[in-house]
């Protein structure tokens, strides 16, 4: 039983942590440090790096979701059924959603649009609807990932408050 906690738990840090880390750290170190070094083509090479550093996280966080359902499951299995089952359950089946819709949707629509557009997306006129089209995608995921973030941290509160 200790194992499985400690393997749900773990895979929790990690999936959280690591939204906490790509998006309070890396982005904008990313970013700042290209953008700042090349400009606009700088830009583009950041938003090149953190897509595929976003792409290999949202395996981790795949990853984490079947780890922690699977814990969840075998902890309910062996009894006693861990407090707030459901809600738990809940949480990480809305949390994967979200990161499943992320990465299989959004991220390869906003690879598409980039792509298309040839070049920066900031070169691009403001009334340009792909720049505008782009930054509604990069809202999207901005928002579907702190979604995410929100749902694993109210989960870590959980399991703060409680022994099972």
């Amino acid at each position: 039983m200790v194992a499985l906690r400690y393997a749900y738990l773990l895979a929790l840090v990690v999936w959280v942590g690591g939204l906490i880390a790509l998006g309070g750290i890396a982005a904008p170190a990313i970013f700042a440090s290209l953008t700042g070094a090349h400009g606009l083509a700088g830009r583009e090479m950041a938003g090149l790096v953190f897509g595929s550093v976003l792409r290999r996280f949202h395996v981790t966080a795949y990853i984490s979701a079947a780890v922690m359902l699977l814990s969840l499951g075998g902890m309910a299995a062996l009894g006693p059924r861990p407090s707030r089952f459901a809600v738990r359950v809940a949480i990480v089946l809305v949390m994967g959603a979200l990161t499943l819709y992320s990465g299989l949707i959004v991220t390869p629509k906003v690879e598409r649009m980039r792509d298309g557009i040839g070049g920066p997306v900031a070169a691009l006129a403001e009334s340009d609807p792909r720049r505008a089209e782009f930054g509604r995608l990069h809202g999207l995921s901005t928002l579907l990932l702190g979604m995410t973030a929100l749902g694993g941290l109210a989960l870590l509160f959980l399991e703060a408050r409680t022994n099972d």
